[in-house]
């Protein structure tokens, strides 16, 4: 398996001067990294190391070589599947994931998720897949994943940082009495921490000793015939089920949740056949560079 990666990338003409190691820190490289560019001399400025104190000038051209990265994460077996691709450059895929698939095997013998998909296309270019975050089973939408090991802590470095953004749509019920400011197009914030629901454990629920969560959310439309609303939503945190757990804690389950929404019958509790939540736009800095990316789902794909 392939080791070692070299990026080049030209420092912003529009931007001032900064020193090499203000550079790294941009790039959130992580301080081991840093430590092995800097006493391996792997960091190159026109071609030429440079101490990381010195100053890198608009319009440079940085080099970058990583010697020797490893990964934790297995290869994954192609599925014999190709992914929908929605946008892909030399270090990352985005693909739009079906809801009823998971985003990666959690055990050897599965083939069937987004990452064995993806690594059905990756594998005549002799890359592999990697995770930098997830979608829930049932959820639809944008899929962010690296094609090297570097970009995976840089990518979940943004995560924790908020540097990456990450946009659903969703449609709810609208339960009686529910608890919900339905002002058309009017920000509103959930943040009640979430925890393991002790009563089934495929559930999350709102617990005070849980995680923090933080979910935003504004209507878009409501339908009054059929009770229903689009949403559109943002995460400042990731937790597991954070929009579906937030939305019903106000009496908005997704519609056709089986886990979360009252209205959706005991019969249907096992169902995967999908929710009506979908991750329809990402907003990141592609890795080791100062270019931001916005990648949306083409609009005919959009919830309505």
């Amino acid at each position: 398996m392939k080791t070692s990666y070299k990026f080049v990338t030209q420092y912003p003409k529009e931007l001032e001067q900064k020193s090499v190691r203000e550079v790294m820190q941009d790039f959130l490289i992580p301080k081991k990294w840093q430590h092995y560019l800097r006493i391996n001399r792997d960091i190159l400025v026109n071609g030429h190391y440079r101490s990381v104190n010195s100053m890198v000038n608009p319009g440079e051209l940085l080099t970058l070589n990583f010697n020797a990265v490893e990964s934790t994460q297995h290869e994954y077996t192609p599925s014999g599947h190709l992914p929908e691709i929605i946008y892909e450059d030399e270090d990352v895929v985005v693909i739009n994931k079906p809801h009823g698939q998971k985003s990666h095997p959690n055990r050897l013998d599965e083939t069937n998720t987004a990452l064995n998909d993806v690594a059905t296309y990756l594998a005549p270019m002799e890359q592999t897949p990697y995770v930098t975050h997830r979608l829930d089973m049932l959820t639809s939408g944008l899929l962010l994943i690296g094609k090297n090991p570097v970009v995976v802590p840089l990518l979940n470095r943004q995560l924790v940082q908020k540097t990456m953004q990450r946009f659903y749509l969703a449609r709810v019920n609208l339960l009686p009495n529910n608890k919900a400011n339905l002002t058309l197009n009017k920000s509103n914030y959930i943040e009640t921490p979430i925890g393991q629901d002790i009563s089934d454990k495929r559930k999350r629920a709102i617990k005070e000793t849980g995680l923090s969560a933080q979910t935003t959310y504004r209507v878009l439309k409501i339908d009054a015939k059929q009770q229903t609303a689009l949403l559109h939503l943002s995460l400042a945190t990731g937790r597991t089920h954070q929009i579906r757990v937030h939305l019903a804690s106000i009496g908005l389950p997704v519609c056709r949740d089986p886990l979360y929404n009252p209205l959706v019958p005991p019969t249907l509790a096992q169902s995967t056949s999908g929710i009506e939540l979908q991750a329809y736009q990402l907003h990141f800095r592609k890795p080791l560079s100062y270019e931001f990316v916005t990648v949306t789902l083409p609009k005919q794909l959009w919830l309505k």
